[in-house]
């Protein structure tokens, strides 16, 4: 009994403390990308549009060559954007160009 009530109160703890630590990553556009320029000299790499349930958002990837770092951006058609991964080391991935020609 005492299990069953224990992991029923962690359960609904966890819960309860999730949306404000992700609320924490949210705000609105200009102040996101704004702090994204001025703090870690990034800049918008790539982007794209993201259907998921009838509900539209646009995703965005900025990083700086300058620090190595990278965001992953999410906006909504309400102008509110959430960071949804951020980290260091960023790097591009070089596509493998096959030479022309016969094997050897």
């Amino acid at each position: 009994m005492f299990k069953r009530l224990l992991g029923i109160a962690l359960t609904f703890g966890m819960a309860a403390t999730a949306p404000p630590a992700f609320a924490a990553s949210c705000g609105a556009r200009d102040s996101v990308v704004a702090n994204l320029k001025d703090k870690y000299a990034e800049q918008l790499k790539v982007g794209g549009l993201q259907n998921v349930r009838g509900s539209h958002s646009v995703m965005e990837i900025w990083t700086s060559e300058e620090t190595g770092t990278f965001t992953v951006l999410l906006t909504q058609a309400n102008g509110i954007s959430c960071i949804v991964a951020a980290g260091t080391d960023f790097f591009e991935a070089v596509p493998l160009v096959i030479p022309d020609g016969t094997p050897s």
